[in-house]
């Protein structure tokens, strides 16, 4: 398989024994694709799943499928290009966020859930300001996530989203999915600080070029980890945000960098020619 074959060389360009780095690899179908039987395969509609999971189990060996009908995030869904981030009507169904969101409020089934447009318009993450408290998650004394409504809207007018929506599906999966040989569009791996240096020195070494890190607070693994590396075509490296630190739980040493297919294995040549150059195994922390 392609995808093993570049990252066991990513691996084994760092030279210290027994290191592995979580790699998820996305695949967007656009409508008018179609979507592999084995991809369906990974398809589940008992119950939604945020895209920062999606990203988190796939390397768990848990591929996932998602759509506009399984998606856990109505925020993930507007930046991977599965919904028009105007559309006014709440998603049909139950979803993880706002089911979380409906069970802090404590109003069960007359919870609202917020359309597309309440999160495009700032209201839902500004819900203090917006007197919206049906979309807290904290309580009484949630600040909410931005200030006000327009600080917030200005916010996410800066992340990326794959907009109008012209994507079907979006699969994700890792090194242990063999049943058919996909090339991804994005690769996002789930690195220590000390390997995002060596990845870094490894791409400047061989292009002389920087690496540009747009960061939000919110919507990382969508917006700054997948959809801006797809629509820019260049690498980008972001922490990661309240849904992907307490609902998928990636761990407080862990940075994420999304990385566009064609930027990958330039990137691994430049880590392997600069082994003797940039050597990995002796910095500190290198050894897991």
């Amino acid at each position: 398989m392609l995808m093993r074959r570049l990252y066991r060389r990513m691996i084994n360009s760092l030279g210290v024994e027994g290191i592995e780095i979580p790699a998820t690899y996305i695949k967007f179908y656009k409508h008018g694709q179609s979507i592999p039987e084995q991809v369906w395969a990974y398809y589940t509609d008992e119950e939604s799943v945020m895209c920062c999971q999606a990203a988190r189990y796939a390397p768990l060996e848990q591929p996932v499928t998602l759509t506009i009908d399984n998606i856990g995030c109505v925020a993930a869904a507007i930046s991977l290009g599965l919904v028009d981030q105007e559309k006014d009507t709440p998603l049909k169904g139950p979803r993880t966020y706002t089911n979380l969101m409906g069970g802090e409020a404590g109003l069960g089934r007359k919870f609202d859930p917020p359309s597309p447009k309440d999160f495009t318009m700032g209201i839902v993450y500004a819900c203090r300001s917006a007197g919206r408290k049906e979309f807290c998650f904290f309580g009484t004394e949630d600040s909410g996530r931005f200030r006000d409504v327009a600080t917030a809207k200005a916010a996410i007018s800066e992340m990326s989203a794959i907009q109008p929506p012209v994507m079907k599906g979006v699969f994700f999966f890792s090194n242990s999915f063999e049943e058919l040989d996909i090339t991804p569009d994005i690769i996002l791996l789930s690195v220590r600080p000390v390997e995002l240096t060596k990845i870094i020195q490894g791409y400047q070494y061989i292009t002389g070029r920087s690496v540009n890190a747009v960061m939000n607070a919110l919507r990382v693994v969508d917006s700054d980890l997948i959809a801006r590396p797809y629509i820019t075509q260049e690498i980008n490296v972001s922490s990661y945000c309240l849904g992907a630190r307490m609902v998928a739980r990636f761990q407080g040493d862990r940075l994420g960098i999304g990385i566009p297919f064609n930027k990958f294995e330039l990137l691994i040549k430049g880590m392997e020619a600069s082994r003797t150059g940039y050597p990995f195994y002796k910095y500190p922390g290198a050894r897991p």
